[in-house]
């Protein structure tokens, strides 16, 4: 989704009480959503959602759930074909099978055709027509619930109570967030909660102690600037565009303008990396990363024995 979050999402104040009407029909939609028969498909399916816009690490988690599975099942990722994200699916495509349509139905159909046992659908908790095996939702570990409240009035896609609805919940980032943790245990004590942080995987071929012009388009660009200053990234210059935003030619040009100007090499995300065509890549590395759970052996022990869970 292409926005720049207004402020008075992560605090309630007089703009999100004044939008509060308009929540009210996002809530409607929601319930009608709710009601809809539920298709169950012979495939065993595995949704990794969130409830609260922009990134949350439903992608890095879908990567790590498919090497966990990918041992014992024939798995593979389900990705609806939204032309703004064809990065998040050649992410999946270097890591396993995809399959990716403009919809997730038929997408699941193929899927069961090509005798695949478990699909890993990144995004999708919103669809409410289809029968999910285990319900995954992911948060991020800085940005939390934000308000509270539902679009418009605050980040939410839906009320935060869906949390009853699922089966995980990932905290992901590099905050630890005992205030979003308190609030999960007391609508859903028994709810299993992991934690995962971002490590890179390529830092041998960078060389640390350049100075740096970073730039992304991700939903939360603050866990790549977190993650640079905790591996000791000397960071001069930033250039930080809305969730999924397709760079064009002048901001590369401009970016290896000044970053020749004053000495600095640039460096970005994967995610971003894989957005650019082959000129604009020239002098610009990325920074690969993979998710780091905590209580790994809990989460393989779920997975892994996932025929007892359904």
């Amino acid at each position: 989704m292409k926005l720049n979050e207004p402020k008075f999402w992560q605090d309630k104040n007089f703009i999100s009480f004044l939008l509060s009407p308009l929540s009210l029909v996002v809530y409607f939609f929601n319930f009608l959503k709710k009601i809809l028969p539920k298709k169950k498909f012979k495939i065993k399916t595995i949704c990794i959602g969130n409830i609260y816009v922009g990134g949350t690490g439903k992608t890095s988690l879908a990567i790590e759930i498919h090497n966990i599975l990918k041992k014992k099942y024939k798995t593979v990722f389900i990705k609806k074909n939204y032309l703004d994200q064809k990065d998040e699916i050649k992410l999946l495509e270097n890591s396993g099978k995809i399959i990716s349509t403009d919809s997730r139905s038929n997408s699941l159909n193929i899927a069961e055709k090509k005798r695949f046992e478990i699909a890993i659908l990144d995004d999708g908790f919103q669809q409410k027509n289809i029968y999910y095996d285990l319900k995954i939702l992911c948060f991020n570990s800085k940005k939390g619930i934000g308000n509270g409240m539902v679009l418009p009035s605050g980040p939410l896609r839906e009320s935060f109570n869906e949390i009853n609805n699922c089966d995980l919940i990932f905290i992901n980032g590099e905050n630890k967030n005992n205030k979003l943790i308190k609030k999960l245990k007391f609508i859903n004590k028994n709810i299993n909660i992991f934690e995962g942080k971002y490590f890179p995987t390529n830092l041998k071929k960078i060389n640390t102690k350049k100075n740096f012009l970073i730039f992304c388009g991700i939903g939360n660009p603050h866990e790549f600037e977190s993650t640079l200053s905790k591996l000791k990234f000397i960071v001069k210059r930033k250039f930080i565009y809305p969730d999924h935003y397709q760079i064009l030619d002048k901001d590369i040009n401009e970016m290896k303008k000044l970053a020749k100007k004053e000495g600095l090499s640039i460096i970005t995300t994967e995610k971003d990396y894989l957005r650019l065509h082959k000129k604009q890549k020239k002098n610009i590395t990325f920074l690969k990363t993979r998710l780091k759970i905590n209580n790994l052996n809990k989460l393989k022990k779920i997975l892994l024995n996932i025929d007892e869970k359904i």
